[in-house]
């Protein structure tokens, strides 16, 4: 993989905002540590935390740290993101978690990569240091998820469930947030997919959590809301696929119960099992108006990706920036 090399912190005004966004739930353990790592990877970066009903008094100790904080009432990561990205103002936002799991150190790397070569988003894909940075059965989730992507969508990252990013300004502007929770990361990769926005990968290592911080994620229950996640994206984004399916497994029913019917027909001109004919016409039936819900949603489906284009379009690149 390409290394880039760190961000010239001494490049003054003329530099990108850059805004490090820090969703964070009970993380007292965890919340100081992770602000001061990125407060000495990103010196100039304005560091906010929002807060999202956390208990245990991280909001406190985030602005006794230094930090920006804001306080989400609506529990969940997706409705954390939707208020970082519709109340922060900046060139370039940096995300992570507020648990002190990634590599802060990396930042510099990835708002390079984005610079150098105008990306509009720079995942993080983890390198776990330690057997405890991974709880059992995340592995072989994240990669199960990552290759159905992957075979839905044509391409995908490796890391699709990474938390680490680095977001252009014009991703962040553009990206109507639809989820709640922990999926959120998801339909982050499919809108950069689905604009075919220019995107990297940056390796970058993944630790355990301190003592005294606890994962906020369900292996089952958060696994199965990225799968439904991702089942609805590919049903919203590539409906003629995904209904072409449907029709095509209704036709292929309704034909193998009317091959029989067929044979007896030719053979004595009757059709002695009604229901069966009757069975059959509706599968065919549906089987039509599934395939022409596929067209019909597609030509809607273009016209609200050439919108979100549009509004993507409407700001400058990254390295823009930095020009008068």
């Amino acid at each position: 993989m390409k290394e880039f090399p760190a961000v010239n912190s001494e490049t003054g005004a003329a530099a990108p905002r850059v805004a490090v966004l820090l969703p964070c739930y009970n993380e007292a353990g965890a919340i100081v540590q992770t602000v001061e790592d990125f407060r000495r990877a990103l010196p100039h970066a304005d560091i906010y935390v929002f807060d999202n009903n956390s208990s245990d008094g991280s909001r406190e100790l985030a602005a006794g740290a230094g930090a920006i904080v804001r306080r989400v009432a609506q529990q969940g990561k997706g409705h954390v993101v939707r208020r970082m990205f519709a109340d922060v103002d900046a060139d370039i936002y940096v995300m992570a978690d507020g648990d002190a799991t990634y590599e802060a150190a990396a930042a510099p790397r990835m708002v390079a990569a984005m610079l150098e070569d105008n990306l509009d988003m720079v995942v993080g894909s983890r390198r776990d240091e330690v057997e405890a940075a991974y709880r059992r059965g995340h592995r072989f989730g994240n990669w199960a998820l990552t290759t159905l992507l992957k075979q839905l969508f044509g391409r995908s990252f490796t890391d699709i469930l990474s938390g680490y990013r680095v977001f252009s300004r014009r991703f962040v502007k553009s990206f109507p947030v639809l989820s709640a929770g922990f999926e959120i990361e998801t339909e982050m990769s499919v809108h950069a997919l689905e604009l075919a926005m220019p995107v990297a990968e940056v390796v970058t290592a993944y630790g355990a959590r301190p003592e005294g911080s606890v994962s906020k994620l369900s292996t089952y229950r958060d696994g199965f809301r990225i799968l439904r996640t991702i089942i609805t994206l590919y049903r919203i984004e590539r409906p003629i696929l995904f209904f072409g399916i449907i029709a095509a497994l209704l036709a292929v029913l309704g034909l193998a119960l009317a091959a029989p019917l067929i044979v007896t027909y030719m053979e004595t001109g009757l059709v002695p099992r009604f229901p069966t004919a009757i069975l059959v016409t509706g599968l065919m039936i549906l089987a039509t108006l599934s395939a022409m819900c596929g067209l019909i949603l597609d030509t809607v489906v273009r016209g609200r990706r050439e919108v979100r284009l549009l509004s993507y379009l409407g700001f400058r690149a990254p390295s823009d920036y930095a020009r008068p």
